[in-house]
């Protein structure tokens, strides 16, 4: 049967605050999940903002979701109750289209069920994120969170880790490959622990060295302050990959300088105004200007089982 959920939802772009939303009952594909942990994502305050598009208010945010199994279907095979599990940025596709069957489902082309502000497919409602007690969710969406990783640490690997795993693995990340990360906050740590874990040799770039220590203590080869002048001479053509998760306006041209030939700056962050970059920056070594957006379920499971 349903279920009434305590949460914390927008009720309006301005205001968030305690409501009850209804789960739906489980039907036998899905998994029913005791939220203990929900990281907080910069995409929860744009969405509660109406700033990409249009919310449906009221709205539970929250994508970063990790808790323990308490119900499962009849039709479950891959959990049981008990088990540490977390939920992603999406919960369900079409499953049919063939981003869908190459593992690639968050860029399904017709029907990508995003966990909040999307609707489900099952009942017709608009999905509800993870800031609440209790998610429902298709046994193709879940993923197993291995006994090695603290559920609180789990959460945010959901999207933010997805986010950097993703690009580090499609573009090689390993052993013998040099990588830069442009900003140090949510995004920029995991990015440092993640291309690490790959054998990579990781930079860090930031604005200041206020966060240096903190950059070796997560296992960066090299921090920077891109504020002195001498940073983007001094690392020319070092790099086979940078990921930039800023969310702002910066010069571009001068990352791309930091590149080898075939090298590639990844764009991750999400900024309001359009990205400028000069074509000589891109001819002259052959450099590629990628996006990326978080991991299909798969390769987010890869992740987890890497951490």
């Amino acid at each position: 049967m349903s279920k009434q959920v305590k949460a914390w939802g927008a009720t309006s772009p301005e205001k968030t605050e305690p409501i009850t939303i209804t789960r739906r009952a489980p039907d036998d594909e899905d998994v029913g999940i005791d939220i203990k942990y929900a990281g907080i994502c910069h995409s929860d305050i744009h969405t509660v903002r109406s700033e990409w598009r249009e919310t449906s208010y009221p709205l539970v945010v929250g994508h970063e979701i990790a808790g323990v199994v308490s119900t499962v279907g009849k039709n479950v095979t891959r959990f049981k109750v008990g088990d540490h599990v977390g939920v992603g940025c999406m919960v369900n596709s079409c499953r049919q289209c063939s981003n869908c069957h190459d593992g690639e489902e968050q860029y399904c082309s017709s029907n990508l069920v995003l966990t909040y502000n999307s609707k489900d497919p099952k009942d017709g409602t608009i999905t509800q994120g993870g800031y609440s007690q209790y998610i429902v969710v298709d046994q193709a969406f879940v993923l197993r969170v291995p006994e090695s990783i603290p559920l609180d640490k789990a959460a945010p690997l959901m999207c933010a880790g997805i986010t950097l795993y993703s690009p580090l693995n499609h573009w090689n990340a390993g052993p013998g490959k040099t990588v830069g990360i442009i900003g140090f906050g949510g995004l920029g740590h995991m990015g440092v622990k993640l291309a690490k874990a790959l054998g990579s040799e990781v930079t860090v770039f930031s604005q200041t060295n206020s966060k240096k220590e903190l950059g070796f203590q997560l296992g960066a080869d090299d921090y920077v302050a891109t504020s002195d002048p001498d940073v983007f001479s001094r690392l020319s053509q070092k790099f086979d990959i940078i990921i930039n998760t800023v969310s702002a306006e910066i010069p571009l041209d001068l990352y791309l300088s930091c590149l080898r030939r075939d090298g590639t700056l990844v764009q991750v962050g999400a900024p309001k105004d359009q990205l400028r970059i000069s074509p000589h920056s891109l001819y002259a070594r052959r450099i590629g200007v990628n996006g990326s957006m978080i991991g299909g379920i798969a390769e987010t499971q890869k992740m987890l089982d890497l951490c």
